[in-house]
């Protein structure tokens, strides 16, 4: 339901210097050859190959370095000095690395003899020649191939963009960390939690916004969030205690509810909503019960709107020891997963999030089930590293 209601984002054009891990929304084609003249690859001499097994000595006429604009035409019986990445003069047609050379009266001498024509040249068009496909659309733009687009002279792709996101945080209980905490208060942890996760995802125009525990506050503050954001995640209030006014500050913003609550634990009172193409999810507000639904539903919208396969990728593995649970939920326990078998931790309680900081995986036990037996396969979700 989540993924049938998340819509693409709209592609943009980005600087190649932003885009790592956004994926590519269009075909991208090479403007020139790459590279565009012959160049050599190592440090050495480049001659006519011809030339040296006719002459065998050759006179050197010059130097070239990389990035000279100079220009030498080399007669057979003549080498230049040169450089990696430096253009090799017409002419020559062969690099010899200098470990491999004498020179001896300003005349080189060449002790290579499994030298090749063509040895240590890189021909124009080698990486790729103007107008080829360099890469398709829906590729990832991982750190290689940010680094061969700019180094074919690409300085801006169209690509999907990552979303917006504003997060709400709702209670009058909640306190930031680093000042006193006083009777009745607990301190805030779910928008440090969400933003790192968020960032962990290459995430960061994240928006954190407070509301206290009223009616109308909460809708305006929702209606701001709504106006400005992709995706809305609002943390606490969404159950329906005298104090919970998720569910009807939602429906004052117009709203459309596409599920609220779902048989699991943690996590039940979980809200799904869409306004136009804009996605709001209510999130509980105890702190494993944010972070478990994050990833379990959350994740997936991000995925649909901007199709970077970000979803939590799910194995199957024996698990350590019996466990018992409640009929009629699917459970999500923080585990931790060694390669051979998979260990619930302890401190599961929804409000806990030690043992989520000692968590490398959440094991998903079936809603009709209420015994698993020690090495029975279990689901296995890999939480991000």
């Amino acid at each position: 339901m989540i993924k049938n209601n998340s819509v693409v984002l709209e592609p943009i054009s980005m600087p190649m210097e932003k885009v790592s891990g956004l994926i590519l929304a269009e075909d991208v084609f090479a403007k020139t050859d790459i590279p565009s003249f012959p160049q050599s690859s190592m440090d050495g001499y480049a001659f006519s190959y011809s030339g040296w097994k006719k002459f065998q000595q050759l006179s050197i006429a010059g130097i070239m370095a990389a990035g000279s604009q100079e220009q030498f035409f080399l007669s057979p019986d003549q080498a230049i000095r040169i450089f990696t990445g430096a253009a090799v003069p017409e002419g020559a047609d062969t690099v010899v690395m200098q470990e491999k050379t004498r020179v001896i009266d300003g005349h080189l001498f060449i002790d290579d003899q499994l030298l090749e024509v063509g040895s240590n040249l890189r021909p124009q068009g080698a990486e790729i020649i103007s107008g080829a496909l360099a890469l398709p659309k829906g590729s990832k733009l991982t750190p290689a191939a940010i680094g061969f687009l700019s180094g074919i002279g690409i300085a801006h792709v169209i690509v999907y963009p990552r979303p917006t996101i504003s997060i709400i945080v709702t209670g009058n209980e909640l306190q930031p960390p680093g000042l006193p905490i006083g009777y009745g208060q607990v301190y805030e942890s779910n928008s440090n939690t969400l933003i790192a996760a968020l960032e962990s995802m290459h995430i960061r125009n994240s928006t954190i916004h407070h509301a206290i525990d009223s009616l109308d506050i909460l809708t305006n503050v929702l209606n701001a969030a709504i106006n400005e954001s992709d995706i809305v995640l609002i943390t606490g209030g969404v159950s329906v205690g005298e104090y919970d006014f998720v569910l009807a500050a939602t429906e004052n913003c117009s709203v459309e509810k596409i599920f609220h609550k779902v048989r699991q634990k943690p996590g039940k009172p979980i809200y799904f909503g869409r306004k136009d193409q804009k996605l709001i999810f209510g999130l509980p507000g105890n702190p494993s019960s944010v972070l478990t639904c994050f990833y379990e539903y959350v994740m997936p919208s991000l995925d649909a709107m901007t199709l970077s396969n970000v979803t939590l990728k799910s194995i199957f593995a024996p698990i350590s020891r019996n466990i018992r649970k409640p009929s009629g939920l699917t459970q999500f326990l923080k585990g931790y997963y060694d390669a051979e078998c998979v260990s619930p931790l302890d401190a599961q309680e929804s409000f806990r999030l030690s043992s989520f900081a000692r968590a490398n995986c959440l094991i998903v036990l079936g809603e009709e089930r209420i015994e698993y037996a020690k090495g029975e396969i279990v689901e296995v979700h890999l939480l991000p590293v």
